[in-house]
Parts: structure tokens; C-alpha cells; sequence
């Protein structure tokens, strides 16, 4: 199978290259803004039609675009998360053999949403700021578009290549400083909300699953579980033995590096015998920024549906990803 990547250089898409082209069965090249790429082409600032006609000449069956940006100015995101789609779309319908698409989407697309509900892909989207609002533009050009496509509609990516604007990833970084200067505080944003963390790994999975299935439309890609991100903190902060004080927004709390006890998972409709015990909670008013700024106090995907149409499920536990992000940076010179 022919597959043409886009986003090759991303998070996610750094992940997809590595599962994709171990792959003997998938024949992938790489376009993108970079000399690394296979062709050079920006979706920012490309045409439609030059884009089909790199389309006609490597005739890919499936395209997988992984393309966006996740921080910016509200122009930098339109520009790469909906003109961007707008082109991939239009350039394909211009091709002349359309590929599938597998486009990824974000959870932030959603808004807030009902705190201890799953919310699946039925739900309307109601999201809040420029990010998820130019997401979920991306989205509905691709739904519309009449091709033959999937949109994975990601939930909060952690693991190993962690942006360092990202929550684990600045957290990471500020635990590296703490220790090389022997400091006894980390200054964090808010880490009361509930996020349903996901293993970049393990979206690159679904990501390839989606490639070669037949499902179309939205899927949710996420663990199906939501964690409240002070107690995910909790573990990154005891991977890499900092004994300190973590110090979010007007509040202090302390993190012990070698507490013992479980990662406080909330599972909303899960059912009982996945996470006995626990019962969903109602985040309190003003809660949950978590350091996007992001008003939504919960988010916990329901993930039947990647299930019964990809065959997928999360591998990687949190524990692990969040250890992994630690070694990273512990290692990074």
C-alpha cells in the first residue's frame, strides 16, 4: 500500500514515520516544509492543484495528515489547522485516483463538556478557544469533503518527544532544572483538571490502523480513562526523584517523589469491572485549566468506537509514558 505522510516532523507524526516505515507492506513517502522530506511543499501556502499533481505522480492510496499546530496566534492556527486542511482535501478530490484520508483531529474540538460523562463522537462540538476552534474547522472540511476519510479525534497525547510547552514536557523540564541547581520548587499552571491521557505510541498505532481499515467519520482516540493531571504529575515527579514542592497558581502542593499509592483514575460509564471502586466526580467550578488555559475541567473519551472499528485499544500505561518522558529528559545534553 502506498502511503503519503504529512506532519512527518511532528509529535504524533514522528511516531507514525517510525511505525510506518517498518512496515513491509506500506510504501510511504514524506511531504513537508523540510529537506528531509521526499517532496517539499508547504499546505500553508501550496495550492491545491500543485498539490494534486504531486498526488497523481506518487499515486498513494491512503494519505495521513498529521500537518497543524498546536501553539501560535489565532492566524497561525487557522492557517494550519483549517487552510491547510482545505488544501489536503481539495488537492486530493483533484487527483485523479482520491486517496483515503486519515486526518487527526483534537479532543479540544469538543469544549467543555458534562465532568464525569465519557463523551463520544455523538456529542456536539462546542470548543473554546482559536485551537480547537480552527481544529474543529479542519474536521468539518474533511467530513464534507466527500472522500473516502477518518478523522481521529485525539485526546491529551503524552509520551517520549513531549513538546516542551506541553504539560509533562514543561513539568519535565522543570524538574531537570530543579535538581541540576538543587532547588526546592517547581512553579506549575493549574493541575486540577481531568484529562484522558493518551501514549503518543499508541495513537501512532491507531493512526496506522485507520490507514488501512475501512472506517470512516469521526473515531475518538484516547484511554478511556480520566486522571486528574495533578496526580499524573505525581508520577513524572517520582520517575525522576525530585523530593520537593511543585507549586501551581496561588496554590501549594507538595508532590512526594516516593508516594506509594494508585493515580486517582475516574471512569465516568466505564464499566465497573475495568476500574472497580471508583466513581465519577464533579470537578468544582473554576477548576481545570491545566496549563493550556484551556477552560475545560473534564475530558474522558469514550473510545468504543476506535474499539469496534479499529480493533484498537491503549498498550502503554501511564505510568510507563510518563516515566519515558523523564528519561528523555534526563538524558537530553
Amino acid at each position: 500500500m502506498r502511503v503519503l505522510l504529512l506532519g512527518a516532523d511532528g509529535f504524533i507524526g514522528r511516531r507514525v514515520t517510525d511505525r510506518l516505515l517498518v512496515d513491509p507492506e506500506l510504501q510511504v513517502t514524506v511531504l513537508g516544509r523540510r529537506d528531509s522530506a521526499d517532496i517539499r511543499f508547504d499546505l500553508t501556502t501550496g495550492s491545491p492543484g500543485a498539490l494534486a499533481r504531486f498526488l497523481d505522480a506518487v499515486a498513494p492510496q491512503v494519505v495521513i495528515n498529521c500537518a497543524g499546530a498546536t501553539y501560535g496566534s489565532s492566524r497561525t492556527l487557522i492557517r494550519a489547522n483549517t487552510l491547510a486542511v482545505a488544501t489536503v482535501c481539495e488537492g486530493i478530490r483533484r487527483s485523479r485516483e482520491p486517496a483515503r484520508l486519515v486526518h487527526v483531529g483534537s479532543a479540544a474540538e469538543y469544549g467543555p463538556v458534562p465532568g464525569g460523562v465519557p463523551v463520544s463522537e455523538s456529542s456536539e462540538p462546542r470548543p473554546v478557544g482559536p485551537y480547537g476552534v480552527s481544529k474543529l474547522a479542519g474536521t468539518e472540511l474533511v467530513l464534507a469533503s466527500g472522500l473516502d476519510a477518518a478523522v481521529l479525534r485525539v485526546f491529551d497525547v503524552v509520551g517520549p518527544g513531549s513538546p516542551t510547552a506541553s504539560l509533562f514536557g514543561r513539568l519535565a523540564e522543570g524538574l531537570r532544572r530543579a535538581l541540576e541547581r538543587e532547588e526546592s520548587q517547581v512553579r506549575m499552571p493549574d493541575l486540577s483538571g481531568y484529562r484522558d491521557f493518551v501514549d503518543v505510541r499508541d495513537v501512532a498505532r491507531a493512526i496506522q490502523a485507520a490507514a488501512v481499515s475501512a472506517a470512516t467519520g469521526v473515531i475518538n482516540i484516547g484511554s478511556g480513562h480520566a486522571v486528574r493531571a495533578r496526580e499524573a504529575a505525581q508520577l513524572l515527579v517520582r520517575a525522576s526523584g525530585f523530593e520537593g514542592t511543585i507549586v501551581e497558581e496561588n496554590r501549594q502542593v507538595v508532590l512526594p517523589a516516593q508516594a506509594g499509592g494508585p493515580v486517582e483514575h475516574v471512569p465516568g460509564h466505564v464499566p465497573a469491572h475495568h476500574l472497580p471502586g471508583h466513581r465519577p466526580v464533579e470537578p468544582r467550578p473554576g477548576e481545570g485549566r491545566v496549563a493550556s488555559g484551556e477552560p475545560v475541567p473534564w475530558r474522558q473519551a469514550d473510545v468504543r468506537t476506535a474499539r469496534d472499528r479499529l480493533g484498537w485499544r491503549t498498550q502503554v500505561p501511564l505510568e510507563e509514558s510518563l516515566g519515558d518522558v523523564w528519561l528523555e529528559t534526563a538524558c537530553r545534553v
